[in-house]
């Protein structure tokens, strides 16, 4: 089915959040891991602004998404910052974490995280951190290794294995916005983690 998105707005201030109506999809992860490319991917149109300038991103921006023939918007998708990268000023950082923080840890409508990982480098510490981040707010989330499409099928069952070492338990998915590849398994996990998000608040 065909989805239909907009964007709402960019918020870098707790305080400019949307009313917690809908549930929300975050993506989160390093500068330059493809956050926007997965987005524009999974939306089939290039909705989520990207940029060639890793740190670019410096607010949460807000996406309503509608299926096609639906009357009302049934999801968020939000961009997060990207971390991690060298020359994004230490000030920027630090404002960052009064409203990042804030989000992943206290927003109600919250549903499920997507946590980026390039999966063509070794993990890196600020992965680490931020896997240990949601799994102590106790969020729902899936690691999504991204730029999958650069390694052959056997450097990629490798490196997946790399990561699963790094980070135990945690759900791994192969993607490729460049491809699609692991695009359909990606959309199979929202409804689930919805209907988790809804038990939860029940």
């Amino acid at each position: 089915m065909r989805v239909l998105a907009r964007f709402v707005l960019a918020a870098s201030d707790v305080g400019h959040f949307p009313a917690p109506a809908l549930p929300e999809i975050a993506f989160l992860g390093r500068s330059n891991v493809g956050k926007s490319s997965v987005i524009n991917s999974l939306l089939g149109s290039k909705v989520a602004r990207t940029s060639s300038t890793p740190g670019r991103t410096r607010s949460i921006n807000f996406y309503e998404l509608r299926w096609a023939g639906k009357p009302q918007a049934e999801l968020m998708f939000t961009d997060l910052p990207g971390y991690g990268y060298a020359k994004v000023s230490r000030e920027i950082s630090r404002q960052w974490g009064s409203f990042i923080d804030p989000y992943l840890k206290g927003r109600s409508s919250l549903a499920f995280c997507m946590a980026l990982v390039d999966v063509n480098v070794p993990a890196q510490e600020s992965d680490r951190q931020m896997v240990e981040f949601l799994q102590s707010t106790g969020r729902d989330f899936l690691i999504v290794a991204t730029k999958s499409d650069r390694l052959s099928a056997n450097q990629l069952r490798n490196a997946i294995q790399s990561l699963q070492q790094e980070f135990g338990q945690a759900r791994i998915l192969p993607f490729s916005a460049r491809t699609g590849a692991g695009k359909e398994e990606l959309w199979q996990e929202i409804p689930a983690s919805l209907e988790k998000h809804r038990a939860t608040r029940l």
